[in-house]
């Protein structure tokens, strides 16, 4: 008999992550919307159409939205007249996703095997999903295969801000409410407290911008939100006529 993954077991490795990952968020998916919209103190709805009114998409855009949930981001690219598919690893959230609208392709799959070929896509874009994949540089080197050449990456996710005060402060908060959703919510305080922990490993803003270019992004910036606790990064493939530019980082 297999155990379940514990969250003390999840990040033992990459395989240990993704079966996390995959049995918690099977598990949360119905209360998916909720927990974003009360973790995000309401602000998620908008932080994601700040991602989707600066991605530049439009009726002759192909694009791909990664980790899609329960398809916010995708819908939000679609009303902009993109051709859209929205791809996840959990089938329930997919699910949800069909039931919301019309206008998108939804797909399973996993974000670090792509299931599409090289340069399929002028815009990929993500909320919540990189700091999630059980091994981020593979992720990121998939994201830039599959993106032509112009093409953008844009993902919407928290930070691990750099001070420690703060991130003491922002990871304690987090834990404790984490632990009253689960509760309530589920009966299981970890169930929550898998957010703070993946903050803890994640690299920050900074350094996933360093990461998207040493995998073939031309650039890279980031704009704080929140006062640093959540980011939305911007990454950009050159066209092949255009010349290299300074490359540029967000405030660290």
């Amino acid at each position: 008999m297999t155990l379940r993954p514990t969250l003390q077991d999840a990040f033992e490795s990459p395989s240990a992550k993704q079966a996390y990952v995959r049995r918690l968020f099977a598990l949360i998916a119905a209360r998916y919307d909720l927990i974003t919209i009360l973790l995000s103190y309401g602000q998620d709805r908008r932080w994601k159409r700040r991602l989707a009114s600066s991605s530049g998409a439009g009726p002759r855009t192909r694009a791909l939205d990664l980790a899609c949930g329960t398809g916010d981001i995708a819908f939000l690219l679609a009303a902009r007249g993109a051709s859209v598919v929205g791809l996840d690893v959990t089938r329930e959230m997919l699910r949800l996703a069909q039931r919301k609208g019309r206008g998108v392709t939804f797909v399973g799959g996993d974000m670090m095997a792509l299931p599409f070929a090289d340069a399929s896509f002028d815009l990929v874009t993500a909320g919540y999903g990189i700091r999630n994949v059980p091994d981020l540089v593979p992720a990121l080197a998939e994201i830039r295969r599959v993106l032509r050449p112009g093409g953008s990456f844009l993902s919407l996710d928290f930070n691990r801000p750099g001070n420690r005060l703060v991130r003491g402060l922002y990871l304690g908060y987090l834990t404790v409410v984490g632990c009253a959703l689960g509760l309530l919510l589920h009966r299981d305080p970890d169930t929550y407290r898998y957010i703070p922990a993946s903050i803890r490993r994640y690299p920050g803003a900074r350094r996933v911008c360093e990461l998207l270019r040493e995998q073939g992004f031309d650039s890279c910036e980031y704009a704080p939100i929140l006062g640093g606790l959540m980011a939305i990064h911007t990454a950009r493939v050159r066209t092949a006529s255009t010349r290299p530019d300074a490359r540029a980082d967000g405030p660290g």
